[in-house]
């Protein structure tokens, strides 16, 4: 069962298995693209704008490690390298693109923009009934599903490409079971 967590900012938490998740996303294209985002943290515009390179060999095969150059991370600081996951590398398996972006625009020039894929995984979403759900949904759940299987917070950052610590933490949500196992653990006895 995959979580889409937006509670935040939307006030509401989304779940949808990854079978449904993939079944209402109408192309091996926009599985492949949400899927980035999902299993690499990975900002919508930096999932839009990688090169077919950075993800591809030169044998058409997925890498181990995707690549997100510095200049389309967010503050152009760092490029940063995450591993492929076995369910990412499944669904990139299903896509090829023969252009130099991985995700070309409308009619082959440069690459889908952000927006286009915002109204892809709207339509995606209402076709499901998931309500208050948003492309950032991805990156909050898998930044949040990690820190819940007690991935350390520094290797967390790493992946998320989050200068601070203190940016990274708004993005772990916390429900109001956390907060009871948390209490329950206070035994004094």
């Amino acid at each position: 069962m995959i979580w889409l967590l937006e509670g935040k900012e939307f006030g509401a938490i989304a779940s949808l298995s990854l079978l449904s998740y993939i079944e209402g996303l109408p192309t091996e294209r926009d599985r492949a693209l949400f899927g980035i985002c999902l299993y690499t943290t990975a900002r919508v515009n930096e999932a839009c704008s990688l090169h077919t390179a950075d993800v591809y060999g030169t044998d058409g095969r997925v890498r181990d490690r995707i690549t997100f150059r510095r200049a389309t991370t967010k503050g152009k600081q760092e490029t940063r390298s995450v591993p492929v996951s076995p369910e990412l590398r499944n669904l990139l398996e299903g896509y090829r693109s023969d252009r130099p972006y991985l995700f070309p625009g409308r009619w082959g020039r440069g690459h889908i923009c952000p927006e286009s894929a915002d109204a892809i995984l709207r339509a995606a979403f209402k076709r499901l009934g998931i309500e208050g759900a948003s492309t950032h949904s991805f990156r909050r759940t898998a930044i949040t599903w990690m820190h819940n299987e007690r991935v350390p917070i520094k290797h967390i950052q790493s992946i998320s490409g989050h200068k601070s610590l203190s940016a990274l933490q708004r993005y772990i949500d916390v429900t109001e079971k956390d907060k009871e196992m948390a209490v329950a653990t206070l035994s004094f006895r």
